[in-house]
């Protein structure tokens, strides 16, 4: 079984605007590199998994989704880090209805399982939201780290709250 390194993207990977989807508005957050490349270097699979409401809200596409994934993951590769897959949840349940991928659920980590042969208790889950959380531990995952830059979240089930990815 293989070991995962879960990264949730806005907020964590890169600086969070809402519905964010042209690159030129695309900013990596510091240690995000060095993060994904520690793990890598430890025999890590690393995975993003997002939640993406503005694709059932109609303000951007699929596609435009795919365009800036692909130009994220090759920036990731261009400072070798293999990103292995990103895992989306394009709905948003007022609008599309429930489904089991959106986070707090734990259904695109269940996919990755399945996918790659992942053993969720030894990996890692790095969110920052209370929902990311919960999903890494409705999927068995162990260890979480609610990332919190500005340092105001008092509270989190995560293992820690870290203010600098370096901390991971």
């Amino acid at each position: 079984m293989n070991r995962a390194l879960f990264l949730d993207r806005d907020g964590v990977i890169n600086v969070e605007i809402n519905y964010l989807i042209k690159i030129e508005d695309f900013v990596f957050i510091d240690g995000i590199f060095e993060l994904c490349k520690k793990y890598q270097d430890r025999g890590y699979l690393i995975f993003v998994v997002t939640n993406q409401s503005g694709i059932a809200r109609g303000f951007y596409t699929q596609e435009d989704f795919d365009v800036l994934t692909s130009w994220m993951m090759k920036e990731f590769l261009n400072r070798g880090v293999i990103i292995k897959k990103v895992y989306f949840c394009p709905h948003h349940p007022e609008i599309s209805g429930e489904c089991s991928c959106r986070k707090p659920k734990a259904g695109m980590l269940l996919e990755a399982k399945k996918e790659f042969d992942i053993d969720l208790q030894n990996s890692i889950l790095v969110g920052d939201k209370e929902r990311d959380i919960e999903a890494a531990l409705a999927s068995g995952i162990k260890e979480s780290y609610f990332f919190d830059e500005k340092g105001i979240c008092k509270e989190s089930k995560a293992t820690k709250i870290i203010s600098n990815l370096r901390e991971v």
